[in-house]
């Protein structure tokens, strides 16, 4: 019996979010880290798609095009990944840009207010030391951190740049259900991200499983980075109950989150190329 032991990462961010790598450098530390297939998922952007694929191509690997979509449910945070997403499908691609002109002015009104917390920051400062980067709250918070003005990214979030702190500033989000039917029309596969950060109870996120699903969600992301004792298992037996597809990623967000590596996560993450395939023979039953 042969066994499949080529490996995958699902769930990948470049610099075209909030990720610290371009896209074409981010696929040549996946070709270092032994991957045969990639898939970028970038938080409401698909921008740095054009340049993966030609870099992807170039290196043998095989790129899955995709999206993480930023939802509120009852006042939770939820991400979606979409795989196999149209970047050019109208309404997408009409979303995705107002979730980028927002962003543009949310970081203006997030820095004026560290500024009143007494804070030395500017929007110019930030893009001097980030140049040709999306610039996100991880930027802020690692801005911070690296002058010495904050002591840990833990600390910036946690009292200033977290959902509900001071200088947060609310972003547009969509529903869960509205991420999945946006990821379908445009051709794509839905898929709930990392669901043991969803914080819901266990009969609240399987009411917005069993909604999601309804809408055409195919799978959910049970191997993950930050997954803890049993969560994995829970997760899947999860995704079983409800008849979904597994799927898996590290997160991957470079210099950002740099306890997570591309493809293993925290060391113990392995995301067979089977989860790939069951996608993949989804995507071409529909």
């Amino acid at each position: 019996m042969i066994t499949d032991t080529r490996i995958t990462d699902l769930h990948v961010h470049s610099s075209a979010s909030d990720g610290t790598f371009a896209p074409f450098a981010l696929l040549a530390e996946a070709k270092k880290a032994g991957l045969c297939a990639m898939a970028l998922t970038d938080h409401d952007t698909m921008d740095g798609i054009a340049e993966a694929k030609e870099a992807a191509a170039g290196l043998g690997i095989e790129l899955v095009p995709g999206v993480e979509l930023s939802c509120d449910y009852e006042g939770r945070e939820i991400h979606v990944l979409g795989y196999y997403v149209s970047p050019e499908y109208p309404r997408l691609k009409a979303k995705l840009e107002e979730f980028r002109d927002f962003r543009t002015t949310r970081n203006e009104r997030m820095t004026k207010r560290l500024q009143e917390e007494g804070f030395s920051i500017t929007m110019e400062a930030l893009a001097e030391k980030f140049p040709d980067s999306v610039l996100t709250r991880a930027h802020i918070a690692r801005y911070l951190c690296e002058t010495g003005q904050l002591p840990d990214i833990r600390t910036v979030f946690a009292e200033y740049l977290g959902e509900g702190c001071r200088c947060y500033i609310e972003r547009p989000k969509i529903t869960p259900v509205e991420a999945v039917h946006l990821i379908r029309e445009a051709g794509g596969l839905a898929v709930l991200a990392h669901p043991v950060l969803c914080q819901l109870s266990e009969d609240e996120l399987k009411q917005m499983i069993q909604d999601m699903k309804d809408a055409g969600m195919c799978g959910i992301e049970a191997v993950y980075s930050e997954n803890s004792g049993d969560d994995e298992m829970r997760m899947r037996a999860l995704a079983a109950s409800f008849g979904l597809l597994i799927t898996g990623g590290s997160d991957f967000h470079g210099k950002n989150k740099p306890d997570i590596q591309l493809g293993t996560g925290k060391g113990n993450l392995h995301i067979p190329y089977a989860f790939l395939q069951s996608l993949k023979e989804q995507i071409q039953a529909d």
